[in-house]
């Protein structure tokens, strides 16, 4: 029997509910909010206040003080346009902070840049200088229309952000800055304004990949004049979605060679390691790093939280803790109740919505006037309700704003008081990111890790100095994977055919691929270019963000509304027939999955259970490529194909989390072909450990759960990117295997990094398990949220015992190396 852990998209994230209540020590009215007085409580103050109360201080495992920095000033360079330096001192800036300047002498001079600072530290302003002062320039020419700039944002909410702050930056500039947004929300009628006037679009990579590429005769003036690319929040281009907006912007660079222009990119990152090597091979040009943060910060008082262990049992009977969601929402109702500006975190869309809708409930219970000061924001709401949430929050009009990662990036919440984090976000990078969202007028700011009852975030709670004492993880991305480059490259040719010469921008795996490419007849060669030659648009041959399909629409069956999407990877999981769905703060029953039309059909109920699927996978080995013994042990690296099914699913009791029933399902099953890491141990290694036979599908099911809930210390990942499989006979190696695999087609480079850290990374895994206070094991240390064999079986003490064994045999190189 094989064992499995899946990818993002195949389990509901959010574990039962555990909710108790909680006795505020603070009741006042709307009008007597500390805030709306003027008074900004500090974060020490702030915190020491949600520490009060029974056994609330416990939860506290470890604060961490960063002290205030002083800033250090530079001068603009002198290319800057007096009256961009002008505008900027307007909006009540003087002089620069030195990395600013020193970004901006680098993009005058015509050299890629990417500045990594920390959060608030003035990134925009490093960017926008030269560029408005290039796009000043321009606008004086005598004919044509002058120099223009293209931004590029992970998300339409950053864009729409930056949009606001460059009009309110150049108002004094007239009408030569003439900004837009180019996104999917753009009205139809308003488009051909954009391409035909505008000088600085602001889109995001998707419409760059399915609109304007694609459409570049009708971009041709604006390309022609192209001068610069700004490429915001560029950390969050890693695994599988890094790599495609890789060979995107490649293509972006040879349709503007056509056009006879060479822009020079501008990034923007938080701290990241090694910035520039990740900025080079997103762009595919040298990049110089500008990595030396000048600006100054408040106070930050970082606390992580561990919710307390219940009164219940989960499954196989093991201890239970309170949910991060749950703890999260009586944080956000007390700092909402104090008055305090606070952003809660959360990694999944049902997990912002119950935060929001618990948050409410408590509010009410303190001033009627409260509760719609919070709300939810998540993907897969319709324009206007995002955009009206951004403007409540900007203004001051919500209190509390629990978000998934679409608000994570960059946006300008001037004001936040604190932040909290329903858990470890999946990198260190994200971390701070989601961190400095507060604190960014200068003031001080807290910050909360509620840790979920995971191996990882109980790992870090208990381990501060992995979190504030390493450095951010190193971008992960693979532009040459087959799976991302083959469909860039049908894309680029129906764009312009391409050529021989061509082929050395888009990789070295290019040679080998447009042969095969051709065999398939994707493309077809005449005299010395290949063209795409079919009547379906190239540019849809895959979906940038490695979903895979179209996403599927949620309406309600009653009235025809549409609800929103949910995307086409998760939908056999989260929208099949029976799910509970929410939506804003409201439930309903799926009735009704079409996977070929992509509709879900719901209607609106209010059953007291949530849904979790159940499902089962096999995998099979496709091809060896580094393997390396451990002893008798072998650690292994290669292609894999596994094969999921989606089979029932549980309906259990919102609070306790007791299984009420389970019904089967009849879903088709999926194939990915994927890279994996796997390791494997003989017989003589298990009688050494003393795992028997009986124990050996609990250990390996064990070791491979809390090795998934790990490995984001060491890869730009989370565990929903990533899936695993135990197996006590695996019939291609003939011995107990496990496997950790990429969760996206042709891989996206995070089982190749736990390759290469396999030592450290193991032997972390082991610590965690051992570490953990329960007997037999629990969601703190080897069971999983989104198993889909229910958790069963497990055995937590034989699990250290192999680990112990397996990494006996380690080389001491690959240790060291690791």
């Amino acid at each position: 029997m094989a064992f499995n852990h899946l990818p993002a998209g195949v389990h509901d994230a959010l574990s039962p509910l555990s909710v108790r209540p909680v006795t505020h020590s603070v009741s006042m009215a709307h009008n007597q909010l500390p805030q709306q007085a003027g008074i900004r409580p500090s974060p020490r103050a702030v915190l020491g206040r949600l520490g009060t109360g029974a056994g609330r201080g416990a939860r506290i495992t470890h604060t961490e003080h960063l002290p205030p920095r002083l800033g250090s000033h530079a001068d603009w360079p002198s290319p800057i346009r007096p009256e961009v330096i002008e505008a900027i001192s307007a909006a009540g800036i003087g002089r620069p902070w030195a990395h600013q300047a020193r970004t901006a002498e680098h993009a005058l001079r015509g050299e890629s840049v990417v500045v990594a600072t920390g959060t608030a530290s003035g990134k925009s302003l490093s960017y926008l200088a030269p560029v408005l002062s290039t796009l000043l320039d321009g606008s004086e020419e005598p004919s044509g229309r002058g120099a223009t700039a293209l931004y590029l944002s992970p998300t339409k909410a950053l864009a729409a952000d930056q949009r606001r702050a460059v009009a309110d930056l150049t108002a004094p500039l007239g009408t030569a800055i003439r900004a837009a947004v180019y996104d999917g929300d753009t009205p139809v009628e308003e488009r051909e304004w954009v391409r035909q006037y505008a000088n600085y679009v602001l889109t995001n990579p998707d419409m760059l990949h399915r609109g304007i590429l694609p459409g570049h005769p009708r971009w041709s003036s604006f390309l022609r004049a192209l001068r610069y690319v700004v490429i915001d929040e560029c950390h969050t281009y890693r695994g599988v979605f890094g790599s495609h907006v890789a060979q995107v912007l490649r293509r972006l660079r040879r349709v503007c060679a056509r056009y006879g222009s060479s822009p020079v990119f501008l990034l923007a990152s938080a701290t990241a390691a090694d910035p520039a090597v990740a900025a080079s091979r997103l762009t595919g040009l040298p990049v110089v790093e500008i990595t030396e943060d000048s600006s100054p910060r408040g106070e930050v008082v970082f606390a992580l939280w561990e919710p307390p262990l219940t009164e219940l049992h989960g499954e196989q009977g093991a201890p239970v803790r309170r949910t991060a969601t749950a703890e999260t929402a009586d944080l956000l109702t007390d700092l909402a109740v104090q008055g305090v500006r606070t952003v809660a975190f959360v990694r999944s869309r049902r997990g912002a919505e119950l935060i929001a809708l618990i948050a409410q409930e408590r509010l009410a219970e303190v001033d009627r006037s409260l509760p719609d000061r919070v709300a939810a924001y998540r993907g897969g709401y319709l324009p206007e309700e995002r955009r009206a949430l951004e403007r409540a929050l900007h203004s001051g009009e919500l209190l509390g704003l629990a978000a998934t990662t679409a608000l994570e990036l960059g946006m300008d919440v001037a004001g936040l008081d604190a932040v909290v984090l329903a858990g470890y976000p999946g990198t260190r990078a994200s971390l701070w990111q989601q961190a400095g969202r507060a604190g960014r007028s200068g003031q001080g700011a807290l910050a909360i890790l509620v840790a979920r009852d995971d191996p990882l975030d109980t790992y870090l709670v208990h381990h501060p100095d992995a979190l504030f004492r390493q450095p951010v993880e190193s971008t992960v991305l693979d532009p040459d994977n087959p799976y991302v480059l083959a469909p860039h490259l049908c894309a680029a040719a129906a764009e312009l055919p391409l050529t021989p010469a061509d082929l050395e921008l888009f990789g070295p795996a290019t040679e080998e691929l447009v042969p095969q490419l051709e065999q398939r007849k994707l493309l077809r060669r005449r005299a010395t270019a290949w063209h795409w030659t079919r009547r379906e648009r190239a540019a849809d041959l895959t979906d940038i963000r490695g979903e895979g399909g179209s996403p599927v629409q949620v309406v309600e069956a009653a009235t025809g509304r549409l609800l929103g999407t949910v995307d086409s990877s998760a939908a056999h999981s989260t929208v099949h027939e029976g799910a509970v769905h929410l939506h804003q703060g409201r439930s309903y029953l799926v009735k009704q999955l079409d996977l070929d039309d992509s509709v879900a059909l719901v209607e609106e109920a209010s059953p007291p259970y949530s849904t979790t699927a159940r499902d089962t996978t096999a995998i099979s080995i496709l091809e060896t490529t580094t393997e390396i013994p451990w002893g008798d042990a072998r650690l292994c690296f290669g292609s894999v194909e596994v094969t999921n099914q989606v089979v029932s699913f549980l309906r259990r009791k919102l609070i306790t989390g007791e299984v009420l029933g389970e019904s089967k399902l009849d879903l088709p099953p999926r194939t990915l072909r994927t890279r994996a890491v796997w390791w494997t141990v003989t017989e003589d290694q298990l009688e050494d450990a003393r795992v028997h036979p009986q124990a050996l599908g609990g250990a390996l099911h064990a070791a491979e759960h809390a090795s998934i809930g790990i490995l984001p210390l060491f890869a730009t990942c989370d565990r929903w990117d990533i899936g695993g499989v135990s197996v006590p006979l695996h019939p291609d190696t003939l011995l107990p295997t496990v496997f950790v695999y990429d969760g996206h087609p042709g891989g996206a480079g995070f089982a190749e990094r736990a390759f290469h850290t396999a030592a450290r990374w193991l032997t972390a895994t082991r610590e965690a398990i051992a570490a953990c206070e329960c007997e037999a094991g629990c969601p703190s240390c080897i069971q999983s949220p989104k198993c889909g064999n229910g958790n069963d079986p497990l055995d937590k003490r034989a699990a250290i015992r192999l680990l112990t064994t397996l990494l006996a045999g380690a080389p001491e190189q690959i240790a060291a190396a690791g």
